[in-house]
């Protein structure tokens, strides 16, 4: 609870420091813009935002109902609200897949079995990610969407290489055991020599228990194809719900923005956002957000839109997560 509290204050604190910076200049005419708000279009973005997490418990649900028959559906989605809550107030989305092992024993699932699932729900997620994000990079290089800038560019080169080392590495541990087990040997012993770790008494232990898990978890999805791909078509889908929320609100000020585009443009966001250690991107997206979507919207307009578009899809995560605690 208190590691929780010190990233929500940290997160507040650098939201704070970022919204001064975007809203310091022309502070009247870029409030009067949120007050001036499409009530339709801000409602449909908050319904993209559920639809998102509604698809991503499917998600959840269809791989426990492998496991467990009678798996509901409404277990699973109050169970992904509240796994935003952890996801957002961790660095790097890190607490939400534990949370979620956790809440599956404590709705009938072995610890085995939920571990199986949150491993296969980050597999097929990272795979959803590199999938967008490659179209994206690439409806870019084919169309220059965007003007040349050499900072934003190496840093969605360094994301997209940073995810897809992810996926690499995920593949490697699932389906070569024995050569897992030589990079995990050699990382144990580059963190023994350097004490860069405390209890490493068990860290071996729990290297070979992670392997295992994983090995066993990558051999489950690979079981059925259908399943496999229906899963990964969930995240695909989902992402491009949560890409499409700019468009909305871009729409709720009177503008106009290609779908196709925003979802470039939302997965060039993401990318950035995806490797800054900080409990939901803070600072980075906002960055992000305003240097991408500011090649297409007037800055007083821009400002309101990076706002109301953190609320919907950061800040509400944390509401609705944390009155859905106990409730999955």
């Amino acid at each position: 609870m208190k590691k929780t509290v010190k990233s929500l204050i940290i997160v507040i604190v650098i939201s704070l420091i970022t919204l001064f910076i975007v809203f310091k200049d022309d502070f009247n005419t870029k409030i009067a813009y949120l007050f001036a708000y499409n009530k339709g279009w801000l409602l449909a973005g908050g319904l993209l935002i559920f639809l998102y997490y509604f698809l991503k418990s499917l998600v959840i649900y269809f791989c426990a109902k492998r496991f467990k028959r009678d798996y509901k559906i409404k277990k699973s989605f109050y169970l992904m609200l509240s796994v935003q809550f952890f996801n957002n107030v961790t660095p790097f989305s890190v607490g939400g897949h534990p949370y979620l092992i956790y809440r599956l024993k404590k709705q009938g699932l072995s610890l085995s079995e939920g571990t199986n699932i949150a491993l296969q729900d980050f597999i097929v997620y990272q795979i959803a990610l590199i999938f967008l994000s490659s179209l994206a990079i690439l409806a870019n290089f084919i169309f220059n969407i965007f003007p040349d800038n050499p900072l934003l560019r190496h840093l969605v080169l360094l994301g997209f290489i940073i995810n897809t080392i992810v996926i690499v590495f995920l593949f490697i541990v699932a389906f070569n055991k024995s050569g897992n087990r030589f990079i995990l040997n050699f990382v144990y012993k580059v963190i023994k020599k350097f004490n860069l770790m405390k209890n490493k008494e068990n860290l071996k232990e729990r290297f070979d228990n992670f392997v295992e898990n994983f090995h066993t978890s990558a051999l489950e999805l690979m079981k059925s194809k259908w399943h496999f791909i229906k899963i990964i078509l969930l995240n695909v889908a989902a992402l491009a719900c949560l890409y499409l929320i700019p468009f909305t609100l871009i729409m709720g000020l009177g503008e106009y923005l290609n779908p196709a585009l925003v979802i470039v443009a939302s997965s060039y966001v993401m990318l950035i956002g995806s490797f800054v250690p900080l409990p939901g991107g803070a600072g980075g997206l906002e960055f992000s957000f305003m240097a991408f979507y500011g090649n297409f919207i007037t800055p007083d307009k821009l400002a309101s839109i990076m706002a109301i578009w953190r609320i919907i899809t950061y800040y509400l995560g944390i509401i609705v997560g944390a009155f859905t605690l106990n409730k999955e």
